[in-house]
């Protein structure tokens, strides 16, 4: 038998009456995009895809979690948290709570959380949770391996990269004033054992592979205990300065005559296509250059 033209009309009455209202639906709910993607994700996740919300870990305000080792991402660079993610998407990076959600987002979605993150101001930090080293003693040596490095190590300051005090330099050099001291020291004991290979010009794992487990706590705790920037764009321009006063020799660069050379300034390369100066090590020791045109990952 075949349906009348009565119940078709029925039918078809129903299924437009049904897609109208999606449509009012979704004119009413349009899917998240951009800065309200970047805040729905931060702050609500997305469950229906097992994506948990960011502060769920990293905190309200982007300021982490010291006791749980969740770093803070508040006012950090949207270019390097977007790498990071991407890292863990493709296996650069791996943890068991952010390489899932990593390869669960779209790029854009790595990017908008990036961008949120970026612009928010600098947060207290969560209280709890340090890395050993945080002794004085231990703390001045952090600040003589971050200020000017150690020749016999064949490591040059961290400030070399990361601007005086760990300010960074956005958006290739990641802000370390400030970050958590258990987060840091992991990120250096990842780069040194290998688990994190997300460094193109691999100058962090070689500087990581001659640190001791000892310096690598030193550096965490003078870093965690340097006053978060505000500021950004001073800062970095005093990064910016700094290093080419260091480029040009006349602020504290390290110098050293490689063996079977004929000696020169020592340590002057290319450290994520940006040039360095310091104690002479790995790819760009003594002189020798290496050029990335990406920039690659900041550390």
């Amino acid at each position: 038998m075949k349906p009348s033209i009565f119940a078709c009309l029925r039918v078809g009455g129903f299924a437009a009456a049904c897609g109208l209202a999606a449509a009012a639906q979704a004119q009413n709910n349009p899917p998240a995009t951009g800065a309200q993607a970047g805040r729905t994700l931060a702050q609500q996740g997305f469950p229906a895809r097992g994506v948990a919300a960011c502060a769920s870990c990293h905190g309200a305000q982007g300021e982490g979690n010291a006791a749980a080792g969740f770093p803070r991402l508040a006012g950090q660079s949207s270019v390097y948290l977007a790498r990071q993610l991407l890292s863990y998407a493709q296996g650069g990076r791996d943890n068991p709570v952010m390489s899932p959600i990593a390869k669960s987002l779209s790029p854009e979605e790595r990017t908008a959380v990036s961008v949120y993150y970026a612009g928010l101001p600098p947060a207290e930090a969560a209280s709890g949770g340090q890395a050993p080293g945080n002794a004085p003693g231990n703390v001045e040596r952090g600040r003589t391996l971050a200020t000017v490095g150690d020749e016999t190590l064949m490591v040059q300051g961290c400030a070399n990269c990361h601007g005086p005090g760990g300010v960074g330099e956005a958006p290739d050099y990641p802000l370390l004033a400030g970050q958590h001291a258990g987060y840091l020291a992991a990120a250096l004991e990842a780069f040194k054992n290998g688990s994190r290979n997300n460094d193109p010009s691999g100058q962090m794992s070689i500087i990581a592979k001659r640190l001791s487990s000892e310096d690598i706590a030193a550096l965490a705790a003078y870093f965690s205990r340097q006053p978060v920037p505000v500021g950004a764009a001073a800062q970095a321009a005093e990064a910016r300065a700094l290093r080419q006063q260091a480029i040009s020799g006349t602020s504290g660069p390290l110098r050293r005559t490689q063996q079977g050379g004929t000696g020169g300034e020592a340590g002057v390369g290319t450290e994520g296509g940006a040039p360095t100066t310091g104690g002479g090590q790995g790819p760009g020791g003594g002189g020798a250059t290496r050029q990335d045109s990406t920039g690659g990952p900041p550390k």
